[in-house]
């Protein structure tokens, strides 16, 4: 007879990026029961939406997560203009969804290059930041920085894209594309990466719904749920359709984000190549009218959803943010029993957790 055990899970962990952490109760080798604990990078961001105007707060939500942090602030600027009443220009669409494919394309590099290392594939760990690389040089060229932007504007956004950063963005792309194939050859082909993930952690179509998944997590399980074909911004312009994969384990999760940084790409050179020239924002005077607005939009990890009351006044009532990774941890609860304890870390980045948007 075997004893059951309860051993922890981070929240310091080699293979971890950030403090996730777990109380694993485990028989032998294998998991049995799975418990988040939450809490270890807390710092209190929507409690100054009472304490910072409405202007204010794009800075504070485009530090909930650096990674996504400009679809952090598009949401809440297109939550905000929806409240005012307020129609952003076309070319501002455009540029709002450039960018924004530019942070999935950058997370989607970050979470493979953290994928490589938990295999202890340094040089492909090394050579998938060497790619991402060129993608943070196009975001500090066309807005100034690297991580977090700050392009999005309540009424548009405060940059521009002229012609010949256009011109160079599609050949650095080519480049990136380019790399990424013959990458891509050699991950989802390996034959290690398939024995730790081919049949592991799956997650049926059905539980994926059930239990709220979104993202590559739900898109993984054959779920087509993508919030872009709801068109904000300038998807409406744009064709493309949800990226699924059948199979539900964590090698169809994997693929799913590798086919979505050649997507990503593919909606960037349609954008530059239909974006119209005109103004990249209008003048917006006055405060929110009182109400109530949910706004909803597609990161690299899946769907957020931003819930602002206001009150009339330059300060809102409250904001509310539900993040991707909070939604795919009932789903992570799901898979992780039945595995053994060494799948544990490959399973938990294949959800391609964040915590600082989590816990915020």
């Amino acid at each position: 007879m075997s004893d059951k055990s309860t051993i922890p899970f981070g929240p310091q962990h080699p293979v971890l990026p950030e403090p996730i952490h777990l109380k694993l109760v485990v028989e032998d080798e294998k998991v049995v029961e799975a418990y988040p604990a939450f809490g270890f990078v807390h710092r209190g961001l929507e409690t100054l939406a009472q304490k910072k105007d409405f202007n204010q707060m794009v800075y504070v939500v485009e530090r909930v997560c650096g990674i996504c942090s400009c679809m952090h602030g598009q949401d809440y600027c297109e939550a905000i203009e929806e409240l005012m009443g307020v129609q952003v220009p076309v070319r501002a669409e455009y540029l709002r969804t450039i960018w924004a494919e530019l942070h999935r394309i950058h997370s989607h590099l970050l979470w493979l290059g953290l994928f490589a290392d938990a295999f202890g594939f340094e040089n492909l760990f090394m050579q998938t930041w060497k790619i991402r690389e060129k993608i943070m040089d196009i975001l500090e060229a066309t807005s100034g920085n690297r991580v977090i932007i700050s392009v999005n504007i309540v009424g548009g956004v405060r940059k521009d894209i002229n012609s010949e950063q256009a011109k160079w963005i599609l050949k650095e792309l080519d480049d990136v594309e380019r790399q990424l194939k013959d990458i891509n050859d050699v991950v989802m082909n390996n034959y290690t990466v398939k024995q730790r993930t081919v049949g592991i952690g799956v997650l049926t179509k059905e539980e994926a719904y059930e239990l709220g998944a979104t993202g590559p997590m739900a898109k993984g399980s054959g779920v087509d749920l993508d919030l872009r074909t709801t068109g904000y911004a300038a998807y409406k312009y744009l064709d493309f359709e949800p990226i699924v994969e059948k199979a539900g384990d964590s090698y169809a999760r994997n693929l799913v984000r590798m086919r979505e940084i050649f997507q990503s790409i593919d909606l960037i050179r349609q954008a530059l190549g239909k974006m119209p020239e005109g103004e990249i924002s209008v003048p917006v005077k006055g405060n929110p009218p009182a109400g109530e607005v949910i706004s909803r939009l597609e990161q690299s990890r899946g769907e957020v959803v931003y819930y602002i009351k206001s009150n009339g006044t330059k300060f809102l009532d409250r904001l509310r943010i539900r993040t991707p990774t909070f939604a795919n941890i009932p789903a992570l609860l799901k898979i992780l029993p039945g595995s053994h304890l060494q799948d544990v870390p490959v399973l938990i980045l294949t959800i391609d957790p964040c915590i600082s948007c989590t816990e915020r």
